[in-house]
């Protein structure tokens, strides 16, 4: 495909972004174009007006730590799930910096931060700009699964008026597992699925179901609040493939079991 000398500078621009987001520490970056998020709920509700584009980042979970988690979150879980999501806000907030010195705005959104606890919503849902973004798709529990990491990932996102090009949605890929739904310590998530995303979180989840057992096990000591995890470790996708088990054969050399 041809570039003209304008697409081929903010390929660029968006080339050397991605090279720098990832050295300080992203695993995945996507750029959203925020009309794919006209109608999802911000705080407050012009948030997204001015802001063309969205970048969203996207730190990989320790898949020792998510494979500790089983029947609900550990304090190793709930310590390192603190410390991620500070090292996006980080992340973020050198991104801004990034942008503001090639001559563009930024606004960096907090990476968790419930300002709603009847609706558990914030800011702006960085799943969704993820997902406009193409970094994976909306699985079976609502959460984003991505086709390395699964959803052992959090995220964070910066809104700019950079002229960045956007990336495209991808095709959900969960089909017919239903092994979060069956893991699920509370019953919550119905098994449904979506082409995109769903059309409301109703739609695929108890969310009263699923806050309660977030509050039992918010009463344990040291769990970060609403803190459960075990949809996330149960899911397939960015789970480490066990490695066939191998013994010593007569010769001494290694044979398959």
């Amino acid at each position: 495909m041809h570039l003209n000398a304008r697409e081929r500078a903010i390929q660029d621009i968006k080339k050397e972004l991605i090279e720098q987001v990832r050295e300080w520490g992203a695993d995945v970056v996507g750029v959203a174009d925020t009309a794919r998020l006209e109608g999802i709920g911000t705080r407050p509700d012009d948030l997204l007006e001015g802001w063309p584009r969205a970048v969203v980042m996207g730190v990989r979970l320790s898949g020792g730590v998510m494979d500790t988690v089983k029947d609900g979150p550990t304090e190793l879980y709930s310590q390192h799930y603190q410390r991620v999501n500070a090292l996006l806000d980080d992340v973020a907030t050198k991104l801004m910096g990034w942008i503001q010195k090639r001559g563009g705005q930024a606004l960096p959104m907090p990476a968790s931060q419930i300002l709603c606890e009847e609706t558990f919503h914030s800011y702006l849902s960085h799943k969704a700009v993820a997902l406009a973004a193409g970094i994976g798709w909306q699985g079976k529990s609502t959460l984003l699964v991505t086709p390395k990491f699964g959803p052992r990932l959090r995220l964070v996102t910066v809104l700019t008026d950079l002229d960045l090009p956007p990336d495209e949605p991808m095709k959900n890929l969960c089909g017919k597992c239903t092994i979060c739904a069956d893991a699920c310590p509370a019953g919550a998530i119905k098994g449904e699925k979506t082409d995109y995303h769903f059309a409301s979180r109703d739609a695929a989840l108890d969310l009263d179901a699923c806050v309660s057992q977030l509050n039992r096990f918010s009463q344990a000591d040291h769990i970060t609040p609403y803190l459960c995890g075990v949809c996330v470790a149960s899911c397939p996708w960015g789970k480490k493939k066990k490695k066939k088990k191998r013994a010593e054969g007569k010769t001494g050399r290694l044979a398959k079991v």
